[in-house]
């Protein structure tokens, strides 16, 4: 069964993956609007940047986090000026890592979502005087919809799985920073299986379910695709 620690491990971890989801539709937003209309010079670059995490291995981009992050870092350097301390093992940083990591898993479906809007409707909407945020919000926003569902299931269970990043930047504090994937690896390092397998096999179900949520959503008529 579930120990105190697994439950607390959970919550931490369903905390995280809220907060970070959150974040990354507020920003990713306006980042796959750019990316799906830019014609700049600067939108290969920009949208290799925002990919990037899909390929680099975790212990690398949580390496250099953690460098940024930390007391000599640029990053760490102004949180410590501003007051705030050093983000590395700490939830802030792990939020920032998780950021960061899970940014294409939002981004890059809401980018789609807007590719495959026709640009008449918000042509059509300018010409009844609609202001270009007010036909955003009620025309390119609803239009956008399904790719908005598969962004945030994505970000919240790409969130939910990591292990690299968050080991790297949060360590392994009880009630603090240890979250599901990292409780998993304890449970497996002091050989007790029978513990791993309830949240190893919790973990498969939230992920099968997680997925049936995303191909469903992706069947219905006029659905964005990932």
């Amino acid at each position: 069964m579930l120990t105190a620690s697994d439950w607390s491990a959970i919550w931490l971890t369903l905390q995280l993956a809220t907060v970070t989801t959150a974040i990354l539709l507020l920003i990713g937003t306006p980042l796959a609007w750019h990316l799906a209309h830019t014609r700049r010079w600067w939108k290969t670059p920009l949208s290799t940047l925002v990919a990037l995490p899909i390929v680099l291995p975790p212990s690398v981009i949580g390496f250099y986090l953690l460098v940024l992050m930390g007391p000599q870092g640029m990053v760490g350097q102004l949180t410590q000026a501003l007051g705030i301390g050093t983000l590395p093992f700490t939830f802030a940083g792990l939020v920032v890592a998780s950021v960061f990591y899970s940014l294409p898993f939002v981004v890059q479906p809401i980018q789609n979502a807007f590719e495959a809007i026709d640009m008449r409707l918000l042509e059509a909407a300018s010409t009844l005087r609609a202001k270009p945020l007010d036909a955003f919000f009620s025309v390119a926003i609803p239009l956008a919809r399904p790719g908005f569902f598969t962004a945030g299931i994505l970000g919240f269970a790409h969130t939910v799985g990591e292990f690299g990043v968050v080991l790297m930047i949060g360590g392994n504090i009880p009630d603090k920073t240890r979250v599901v994937s990292v409780q998993i690896y304890d449970h497996v390092e002091a050989m007790e299986y029978a513990e791993a397998h309830w949240l190893a096999g919790g973990m498969v179900a939230f992920s099968f379910v997680v997925l049936l949520l995303m191909y469903s959503l992706n069947r219905q008529p006029g659905a964005a695709k990932p």
